[in-house]
């Protein structure tokens, strides 16, 4: 019987408001480069750090739902959606470590702007105690500790482990970082797009387009 840890598993939070082929990009490219059993996509309900989306909770969920449901290696978590409560990436993990016990290996992908601001997080020390944090960058931009807050720089320089394999090796407390495919796609341009009557083909799935044309999503009031 093997004592080895589950194969580590992806978590990717955020408001997809809308979810875009940039998101999806780094969800399937972190899942080769840190060797992911898969990830969860868990779409905030009431982001805290941003005013409440244009369009409801639960039509950015089917969106996400309807943007990953063809990927075996994509689940959705509503649980954030469902809840009333804002959605604090600790609690979260609070969450999903009860669900899923202390052993497995949880990663959290962040984008490299976002970690720049983690120190104002809510808890944020305690992120480290319950899952391994990773970065993903632009290639030929790697994350730089003098680019950081002194506290974080203190963090990334301590926790950061050079080989993304051995993330399976612990279930948290670790930060990798990696290079993703560079697309300069951002959820504000597409909204813009679509309120001015613009086309967004090419920028998220077909299946995400047909959704907001069929409820008039996005459009100026």
């Amino acid at each position: 019987m093997s004592d080895s840890l589950p194969g580590p598993l992806g978590l990717f939070g955020g408001t997809f408001d809308p979810i875009h082929f940039g998101h999806l990009r780094l969800a399937e490219e972190a899942i080769d480069h840190l060797g992911l059993a898969g990830v969860r996509w868990i779409p905030a309900g009431q982001p805290p750090h941003r005013g409440m989306p244009q369009v409801t909770a639960q039509q950015r969920l089917e969106m996400v739902l309807r943007s990953t449901r063809k990927n075996a290696r994509f689940s959705v978590d509503p649980a954030e959606v469902e809840a009333a409560a804002p959605s604090y990436t600790v609690h979260t993990l609070e969450r999903l470590r009860s669900e899923l016990g202390h052993q497995q290996p949880l990663v959290l992908l962040v984008g490299a702007d976002a970690f720049a601001g983690l120190a104002s997080w809510h808890r944020w020390r305690d992120l480290f105690a319950l899952a391994h944090i990773a970065i993903s960058h632009r290639p030929g931009f790697p994350v730089e500790t003098a680019s950081l807050p002194h506290e974080l720089a203190t963090e990334f320089a301590d926790r950061r482990l050079a080989d993304p394999a051995a993330l399976g090796l612990a279930p948290a407390g670790s930060i990798v970082t990696f290079a993703m495919t560079q697309l300069a796609i951002s959820a504000t341009q597409i909204r813009k797009l679509l309120a001015n009557g613009l086309s967004a083909r090419y920028l998220l799935p077909d299946a995400v387009l047909d959704y907001i044309d069929l409820h008039q999503l996005y459009k100026t009031p």
